[in-house]
């Protein structure tokens, strides 16, 4: 038997991707049309959180560059060196943000979509004066009040909206993760709910197993990981097929 060759595996690691991609972007449009939206206004982010970086360099290959990160550190250490030959690039960090890294956060991220408590307001407001550096900011709103995940409960999202708004910060939307086991359009309509009586008009919502219905329901930013990457597999450095 013949083993493949480098150059082989690169690039049918490349078609794999691309096959995906396609098939992400068609299921987007499909869900938006079907609602009565322009395609255009959906904007995939790649979940690019633990993937190597043979993976990250075939999604950019590939015309992404909207990517999402959970771990400051993390980003740093995958995008530093990647972002000055990038000039479109968008970075959102998409996981919990403790308040002692929030400098690090808005020197690195255009968005960060994870703002859900009052100390972290301070926290950013004072980065963003000191580094002279606003990020845009989602309110993480945790529609399920789920003891175990991050964000503000839902009837404390006006609040914290306004005393974001009153520090000098740039909010411009919202951020959900529903629960695993509930019925995710609930919360989709829950979140547009707080979204159009605070005038927010950018709503990060769904995933890989519900983005259609997120669409449906007025997303505006869709986190897609596994369905594009494919399931990760620790054993390997690169992502599967």
């Amino acid at each position: 038997m013949v083993a493949s060759s480098p150059a082989s595996t690169a690039a049918s690691t490349a078609e794999a991707f691309a096959a995906r991609l396609a098939a992400i972007r068609g299921r987007m449009t499909a869900a938006a049309r079907a609602a009565g939206r322009d395609p255009a206004g959906v904007i995939l982010t790649a979940v690019s959180k633990t993937q190597p970086d043979e993976a990250i360099d075939t999604a950019l290959a590939s015309g992404l560059r909207v990517f999402g990160e959970n771990r400051v550190q993390e980003a740093q250490a995958r995008w530093t060196d990647r972002r000055p030959v990038l000039p479109d690039l968008e970075l959102r960090l998409i996981g919990p943000l403790q308040s002692n890294k929030a400098e690090d956060a808005v020197a690195l991220f255009d968005v960060i979509e994870t703002l859900d408590r009052p100390k972290l307001v301070g926290a950013l407001a004072s980065a963003s004066q000191k580094i002279g550096r606003s990020p845009r900011l989602l309110v993480q709103v945790n529609t399920g009040e789920e003891a175990q995940k991050a964000g503000v409960a839902p009837r404390d999202a006006d609040a914290l909206i306004a005393a974001a708004r009153a520090a000098g910060l740039i909010v411009e939307g919202l951020m959900a993760i529903p629960p695993a086991d509930e019925e995710p359009i609930l919360h989709f309509a829950l979140l547009a709910r707080i979204a159009e009586r605070n005038g927010l008009k950018v709503m990060s919502m769904g995933m890989s197993a519900d983005f259609e219905a997120a669409i449906r329901l007025g997303a505006t930013h869709v986190r897609i990981g596994s369905a594009l990457f494919g399931e990760r597999n620790p054993g390997f450095t690169s992502f599967s097929l």
